[in-house]
């Protein structure tokens, strides 16, 4: 059925009140009005709700999750081509990438309300806000309105609704987060050698906590916790920087 077509018989189609908030959810987060409405209830709904197919899989976000991921990463990279005309590839892929990283899609998911559309298991809610239910449902909406608006549309979604207001982009640029990468570039200017090591794990398998330590030169320094090996190591690397006054 012709674009047009669908959106005269979506005007006309009986919705239950459900559908409704998020028909206006949806428009006043992404400023346009779902022609498939199926394609956002999917876009919120996390597995631990889903019910599975005939099929034997289940109706969740996570085919749109994987489609948005790949929309978003083209249109910032395309928006960092261009507005940064000098810079190489090193520099943009690593703009783009605290632009789209899990923490920062977590964020920005929470500042458009996005949070309180999430269906999702409440008994399961502490195992997954940690990690990246939020980031997840934003990239999977993502997906829903370049299906059902089309590239451009999407496009001007991203960059007008989610980028533009509410990501910082001087501030991206002056501020490097990852805290192990500057502490691995320093210690080989000064012909140092640093290693982490997870040290401690605590929890069970839904909510585990890291600890990591950094050795430099095979000398215990500062510890540091995270519920990921990553963010423990990243944590650890950042005491060290404060401790050792490294810029």
């Amino acid at each position: 059925m012709p674009t047009l077509l669908k959106k005269i018989a979506s005007r006309f189609q009986v919705y239950s009140s459900e559908e409704k908030n998020l028909i206006e959810s949806t428009k006043r987060i992404t400023g346009y009005r779902p022609i498939n409405v199926y394609l956002y209830q999917l876009a919120t709904q996390h597995s631990s709700v889903a019910k599975r197919t005939s099929g034997g899989t289940k109706e969740s976000y996570e085919r749109l999750e994987y489609l948005g991921d790949a929309v978003l990463g083209s249109i910032v990279a395309e928006f960092l081509f261009k507005k940064f005309p000098f810079k190489d590839e090193g520099f943009l892929t690593d703009i783009r990438s605290r632009i789209v990283n899990r923490e920062s899609l977590n964020q920005l998911a929470r500042k458009i309300g996005l949070d309180d559309l999430i269906q999702y298991n409440t008994s399961q809610k502490h195992a997954h806000s940690h990690k990246s239910l939020y980031g997840d449902c934003l990239e999977s909406l993502i997906g829903a309105v370049y299906l059902d608006k089309g590239y451009k549309r999407c496009r001007y979604f991203v960059l007008k609704r989610l980028i533009l207001p509410h990501v910082d982009l001087d501030q991206v640029v002056r501020t490097n987060p990852n805290h192990k990468s500057r502490l691995i570039e320093w210690a080989q200017k000064e012909s140092r050698e640093v290693r982490f090591e997870i040290v401690e794990v605590r929890g069970d398998k839904h909510r585990k906590q890291f600890t990591a330590q950094v050795f430099i030169d095979g000398e215990p320094h500062t510890k540091g916790s995270g519920f990921s090996k990553k963010k423990a190591e990243q944590a650890a690397a950042s005491k060290v920087i404060d401790t050792l006054n490294i810029e």
